[in-house]
């Protein structure tokens, strides 16, 4: 007897209207699913379509509102236990023993809006979210919904360089389909990664927008570097708390509050907890599978020269006269 698919990697579950949008889309190779498809200039899979368009005509945003964006892959996991307990500090201390990050996946905490709230034709209640909404999501600056872009909600951006971010989702998007389909070799995905083809990319068009959106907006904006994080993480972890209004006093300093929160969210601490090594997504997908390595330099145990020379040239010509240098070291 063969066993269906996780809900994950099922794509019949869709709106006649998204069926009729997907027949008229451009598309290619996808990372999970079949294929990936192209909507308002940015890749990605026919579940989350139907979730980026119901986030785009439902979701209000509220001025309070704190949403993170990234592209897949790029320390989302770890920014998203920064960020709830660096808000949540005073309602939940980082010194408590049952603190809510040690015993919920942070996916559950700061939920996604296409890829979870809004999914499969679900309509969220947001009543039982308390003020500041923690949300997340990784769609491009130009395709947020007009009430995020044209309220004070605040948007945390946060960039990996592109040679890690690409081998973390190569892995990741493999480890999702490995028990039910032909895993994806490095170089094709390689190829389709250099031609803008990976999910919600080009990786170029999402970083840029957002890096030039930060410049014109810092009140708005703040745009963090993951190799930056992970240099100085308690310099960045003041500066996102500034950022969000929620200064560290002296007095927190010197309670080792900063230490506490950076101890508590290290990938060491989170990947070891039970919740994040036993549980799964109600869509099937293991809360193991978004913690790896969330090291800088993984790009070198995989990169030909060739390889890296490649991706050098577009990112060189992509990035020219931004003022934007990535870090691979």
């Amino acid at each position: 007897m063969t066993t269906s698919p996780p809900r994950y990697l099922q794509e019949d579950n869709l709106s006649e209207e998204c069926k009729k949008l997907l027949s008229i889309l451009p598309k290619d190779k996808g990372w999970v699913g079949s294929y990936v498809y192209n909507y308002q200039g940015f890749w990605t899979p026919p579940r989350f379509l139907q979730g980026v368009i119901a986030f785009q005509q439902q979701f209000q945003a509220e001025d309070s509102d704190i949403i993170l964006v990234t592209t897949p892959k790029s320390g989302t996991t770890w920014l998203k236990l920064l960020l709830f307990a660096l808000v949540n500090r005073v309602k939940h201390s980082i010194f408590e023993p049952n603190h809510p990050l040690l015993v919920n996946n942070p996916h559950f905490i700061v939920p996604f809006l296409e890829i979870t709230l809004y999914v499969d034709g679900r309509v969220p209640d947001f009543s039982t979210f308390t003020s500041p909404r923690l949300l997340a999501t990784h769609v491009p600056f130009a395709s947020l919904p007009k009430s995020v872009q044209d309220s004070k909600t605040k948007l945390v951006y946060l960039c990996r360089n592109p040679r890690d971010t690409f081998i973390s989702m190569w892995h990741f998007t493999n480890n999702l389909i490995l028990h039910h389909n032909d895993t994806n070799s490095i170089e094709e995905m390689f190829d389709l990664f250099c031609e803008g083809v990976s999910l919600y990319g080009p990786f170029w068009n999402h970083v840029l927008d957002y890096w030039k959106q930060s410049i014109e907006n810092p009140t708005k904006i703040l745009f963090l570097m993951y190799e930056e994080i992970k240099k100085n993480p308690k310099i960045q972890l003041k500066r996102l708390a500034e950022f969000l209004e929620c200064p560290i006093s002296i007095e927190e300093e010197n309670c080792g509050v900063v230490d506490e929160i950076l101890k508590m969210c290290s990938f060491e601490n989170l990947s070891n907890l039970e919740v994040n090594t036993n549980e799964k997504f109600s869509t099937g997908e293991a809360y193991n599978l978004f913690f790896r390595r969330g090291e800088i330099g993984d790009w070198k145990n995989y990169f030909t020269i060739e390889m890296s020379d490649k991706l050098n040239h577009i990112i060189e010509e992509k990035f020219q006269g931004s003022g934007l240098k990535f870090s691979y070291v």
